[in-house]
């Protein structure tokens, strides 16, 4: 046994020295030749070259894969200020330099959207955050555009349409694409000169690259209304979701009129598998594969489309700070909310648990997603004339409210319940028919009860369940109720003039009525040709 008296410490100098850390010794996997700087997983070290032609050969690779961006399109990026959009912008930027082996051939611009109203921050704050906004962008040298959330309150209904799509290009297609592209910079010559987006397009910015000042803009009415609006919603899962629908449409819209036909947003894989199971979790089911898929077609001529999706947090944090990729840290509307705040927050914090016991979990996720197939449910109510969805625009994957479903008995009481007493009586018309049935039908939706029941009536089931946290529509933008009440009349014309209508299914049902009473028509050929034998032979 021990003994209190006892010298220990010539046994310390006869201990062996302690061997050096195996991970000083390792090589980078690639070359084999590197000291490795970052591990992605177990056994995966990379050198600094090595990584970055990892990382850049990803966003390639995604691009290249798919083949729906074309030369010489015009691609719009969107840029949040966070790790995994700067990391996009950052690879666009080095893609289209003189350096680059393959150099990318659309035509960027940036746009970031400016949501400090919807999360609360003052206009000092929010002024601050632009200034970096605007030193950024100007370094890029893309053409881009600053807006605020606010401007939501004066976009046009024309936004929820979805505008016709051309169908799209085959490979061979994009190969003559590409061929013609190349032929024609042979021919002018250009093909050492700098890039579409960095030359003519850069030194003629237009007017709403400039970014809105302090006082000058938002309107103070718009601020204030906005602010109205989230702050009457109940949940964070309901204003995370509004936030979501509302900033896809503004960056749509500002696509749209300045000529974009591509949208690039910056998720990541983490993100989109945290948002595969968050969206399971709300009802979006039949919708995770344009929620999470490489593009989303959703508004027709506008195509969102996901670059980064192959790409971890771990890795864009990576390459972010080995490389110097700057961002602008923005506080959004779930900052500093504890876990379970909202069902985004408890989703994230799941993954992210048993990603760090389970290091597969984020990837089985992911590779999940990709195999989902863009198809509608069969059967499923579409609406009264086919509309999609007002908010998400996803179709309407609802039954009918008369249907024998859980569902479908929920939806036509929880629309009963908020038609007043006095709408729920049907009236007839005060006018004729024709353009005076119209009007009064269009005085009648006016009214509070009946706009509310027509927006439900036209929301899918995950945007019914968050709009039950919202307890008046009123506050919800003008262009979504004018094209509620514009769809809901468009609904009630056609239903009035349904009769008045020939379609194919009375023809076919004509037709089959004709070969089913082949006794009408038989006696008639005997006739015609006694007659005729009769006359032929007088």
């Amino acid at each position: 046994m021990c003994q209190a008296g006892e010298d220990y410490a010539g046994l310390a100098h006869r201990e062996p020295p302690p061997g050096p850390r195996p991970g000083r010794e390792q090589k980078c996997v690639k070359c084999a030749e590197g000291q490795p700087v970052v591990v992605i997983r177990a056994g995966d070290a990379f050198c600094r070259d090595c990584f970055k032609a990892f990382y850049v050969h990803k966003f390639r690779a995604m691009l290249g894969k798919n083949r729906l961006i074309f030369p010489g399109e015009k691609v719009l990026l969107a840029w949040s200020g966070g790790p995994s959009s700067s990391s996009m912008v950052w690879q666009v930027l080095e893609g289209l330099s003189q350096d680059s082996a393959k150099r990318l051939r659309f035509v960027p611009g940036v746009i970031y959207v400016d949501e400090g109203a919807a999360c609360g921050q003052s206009l000092k704050d929010r002024g601050k955050t632009l200034a970096e906004v605007k030193l950024i962008l100007q370094n890029t040298g893309f053409p881009w555009h600053v807006v605020t959330l606010e401007e939501v309150f004066s976009l046009p209904p024309s936004v929820l349409c979805s505008a016709s799509q051309e169908p799209a290009g085959t490979e061979e297609a994009y190969k003559a694409a590409v061929d013609s592209f190349l032929q024609q910079h042979r021919v002018l010559g250009v093909e050492g000169c700098a890039s579409p987006a960095q030359g003519e397009d850069q030194p003629h910015p237009s007017p709403s690259q400039e970014p809105p000042g302090v006082a000058g803009s938002p309107a103070a009415a718009q601020t204030e209304a906005l602010s109205r609006l989230f702050t009457s919603i109940k949940t964070l899962t309901a204003k995370e979701e509004l936030l979501q629908m509302l900033r896809t449409h503004l960056i749509v819209h500002v696509a749209r009129t300045h000529g974009y036909r591509k949208v690039m947003t910056g998720e990541s894989c983490t993100r989109l598998a945290i948002k595969l199971m968050t969206n399971l979790a709300l009802g979006r089911g039949a919708f995770l594969a344009w929620d999470t898929g490489f593009s989303d077609e959703r508004h027709g001529d506008v195509v969102l489309v996901r670059p980064m999706r192959d790409h971890t947090l771990k890795e864009v944090a990576f390459y972010n700070h080995l490389f110097g990729v700057p961002s602008v840290f923005t506080p959004a509307i779930e900052t500093k909310a504890p876990e379970k705040a909202s069902i985004h927050r408890l989703m994230e914090a799941f993954i992210l648990r048993l990603q760090t016991v389970f290091p597969s979990t984020v990837s089985t996720v992911y590779r999940t997603s990709e195999k989902l197939v863009k198809a509608p449910r069969e059967g499923c109510a579409t609406g009264p004339s086919g509309h999609n969805c007002l908010l998400c625009m996803c179709a309407l994957d609802i039954d009918t409210a008369d249907s024998a479903t859980a569902f479908g008995a929920q939806s036509s009481s929880h629309v009963s319940q908020m038609l007043p007493a006095s709408t729920k009586m049907p009236t007839p018309p005060c006018c004729g028919a024709g353009e005076g049935q119209a009007q009064s039908y269009h005085r009648a939706v006016g009214r509070s009860g009946d706009v509310q029941a027509c927006i439900i009536e036209q929301l899918c089931y995950s945007c019914r369940v968050n709009m039950k946290d919202l307890p008046s529509l009123d506050p919800l933008p003008p262009y979504v109720l004018a094209e509620a009440q514009l769809r809901s009349q468009r609904a009630w014309v056609s239903q009035e003039i349904q009769e008045y209508l020939i379609t194919d299914n009375d023809d076919e049902e004509e037709k089959e009525e004709n070969r089913a009473e082949p006794g009408h028509t038989q006696p008639c050929t005997p006739i015609k040709q006694e007659g005729e034998n009769t006359g032929l032979g007088l």
